[in-house]
């Protein structure tokens, strides 16, 4: 086993405090991760290594300290990390328990730093919202008012403020005045919570929206606390912006984003940029996915505004890094740039582009290291394995636990590679070859060399994974049927579905209120509204 160096509390402290760049990651599963951890802790579990490290952590030789509860993970990443090419690796210094004992400040949820950031904006802005009645009111009233829901579109579509449309986050500013070309018309602008609700209201105040403008005032949590209605499955959104209004947003967005102190840069310097290996820098297009996938400058990867403001520690999670941000209109790059910027990361936007700047071409996919030799079967293969002796074949499953439940292979059984040694001990006696599948079996591939150093049964991996076998016409099932690990990938947000307890939608909005305190007690945040 490696030895590492350990980084105390406050030398993570000192680092955050001098905006020196630091990766300071916790390689647990996302669920206890979202149970407590620092502030910048950025959720990079153990068994997507291979997968994320390339691209969300570009630069070799970058500080990176480990943390975890104590399992044991954060020896085992630092090592598959040192075997990456990483450099300057060290573990936090007695991991939580360490933090906690160091007298370091523990958040709860996921994305916090966004959330947080997101309540102080309204605390030094005031940001005006009305409660779930006074918008239904209005609604029952016929008055003159639109709602634009500011989460991504699939959130939309499960579910919805009856009548609202879909509208995310970066989009705002763009497309208000299209949906409400008449100044009296009043915005309401909703997310699940309160934190994209609060960021797109602010966003059409600072770029100087004409129109009364207000949050829903806790979003779908708060219309649901009210025992109003929601939509679900609803499709609507956005019209095309005219180019009058375009240039107008755009105007707007580049003062917000030069008030905030923006950096900017032109097409011919980004290869330097990307070229330069002293700095970790991150390269975001925010425009739509759909927009991205028609055409994209070099090096960019898909992050639409409003989530990246949303999730920021999880598409960058090199705290101190730069972050260069493109678009094709001036509008959402600068509006999203002036956010990231008060919350105190170095973020530039690329001027001048052309239409014909976006030229590659073709789906993105991440640089991703070789994984050693495995032995792959076909779909056919496997179906007979289990058609002549089902028992003797087990299937493990590394896919997300969402989508195991969705969608898996008959008979497989879920598995996390963080807990990989105890979920053998699950599987029933007699088994004598493991199969590894995932959606794709890119999961699987990594976690085959993991399996062989707990077995000596043959072990192979499915090729194509689990959409190869349902592509080849052959059954899956649904639903947690073997879990031979827990169901901790994800932790369940309490502003998502709708079967969501009250007792715990409101437990979530009283510990979002309580952010800002537990902002002064951590005080490396470092963010300023202006």
């Amino acid at each position: 086993m490696t030895t590492f160096t350990t980084r105390s509390y406050q030398q993570v402290r000192a680092a955050l405090l001098a905006r020196k760049e630091i990766a300071l990651l916790d390689v647990r599963e996302e669920d206890p991760h979202a149970q407590e951890h620092p502030l910048f802790a950025a959720n990079f579990p153990f068994g997507r290594i291979e997968a994320d490290a390339w691209t969300k952590l570009p630069r070799r030789d970058v500080a990176i300290v480990l943390l975890d509860g104590g399992e044991g993970l954060a020896q085992a990443s630092a090592e598959r990390l040192r075997e990456l090419g990483y450099t300057d690796v060290a573990l936090l210094e007695g991991g939580i328990e360490g933090w906690r004992a160091a007298g370091g400040e523990l958040f709860r949820d996921v994305n916090v730093p966004s959330k947080a950031f997101g309540e102080l904006v309204e605390e030094q802005r005031h940001t005006p919202s009305l409660s779930a009645p006074q918008v239904q009111a209005l609604i029952d009233g016929g008055d003159d008012i639109v709602i634009l829901d500011a989460r991504r579109y699939d959130e939309y579509q499960t579910m919805s403020i009856p009548g609202s449309v879909s509208v995310p986050g970066a989009e705002l500013a763009l497309r208000a005045r299209e949906l409400a070309p008449n100044p009296s018309t009043r915005i309401v602008v909703n997310c699940a919570g309160r934190t994209r609700s609060i960021i797109g209201t602010q966003s059409l105040i600072n770029a100087r929206i004409p129109n009364p403008v207000a949050a829903l005032r806790n979003g779908t949590i708060g219309w649901t606390l009210a025992q109003q209605q929601l939509e679900h499955g609803q499709s609507r959104s956005y019209p095309p912006v005219s180019e009058a209004n375009r240039e107008l947003a755009a105007l707007d967005a580049r003062a917000l984003a030069d008030r905030a102190g923006v950096l900017r840069i032109d097409r011919a310097a980004l290869d330097g940029l990307h070229a330069d290996a002293t700095r970790s820098t991150y390269f975001f297009d925010v425009r739509s996915p759909a927009e991205f996938n028609d055409g994209r400058l070099p090096h960019f990867r898909s992050a639409p505004g409003g989530q990246l403001v949303q999730e920021t520690e999880q598409f960058a999670p090199v705290r101190g890094a730069r972050i260069v941000l493109a678009d094709s209109d001036g509008v959402r790059a600068n509006l999203s740039a002036h956010w990231l910027r008060q919350m105190n990361h170095e973020v530039y936007v690329v001027d001048g582009l052309q239409p014909s700047d976006f030229h590659v071409t073709g789906a993105w996919s991440p640089e991703l290291p070789a994984h050693a030799p495995v032995d792959e079967i076909d779909a056919a293969t496997l179906s007979q394995w289990l058609a002549d002796d089902a028992a003797t074949t087990a299937i493990l499953d590394f896919t997300t636990g969402v989508n195991y439940q969705k969608r898996h292979i008959p008979g497989a059984w879920f598995a996390l590679r963080s807990d990989l040694r105890r979920a053998l001990t699950q599987l029933p006696q007699g088994v004598q070859r493991y199969v590894l599948t995932c959606g794709s079996s890119l999961l699987a591939r990594y976690a085959a060399a993991d399996l062989r150093k707990l077995t000596t049964l043959p072990v192979a991996v499915l090729d194509g994974g689990t959409s190869a076998w349902a592509a080849a016409g052959l059954p899956v099932e649904a639903g947690a049927t073997r879990l031979a690990s827990p169901l901790i990938d994800r932790y369940r947000r309490p502003y998502e579905g709708t079967d969501n307890r009250a007792e715990a939608m409101q437990a979530y909005l009283d510990w979002e209120f309580g952010l800002v305190a537990q902002l002064g007690r951590d005080a490396t945040h470092g963010f300023s509204v202006v």
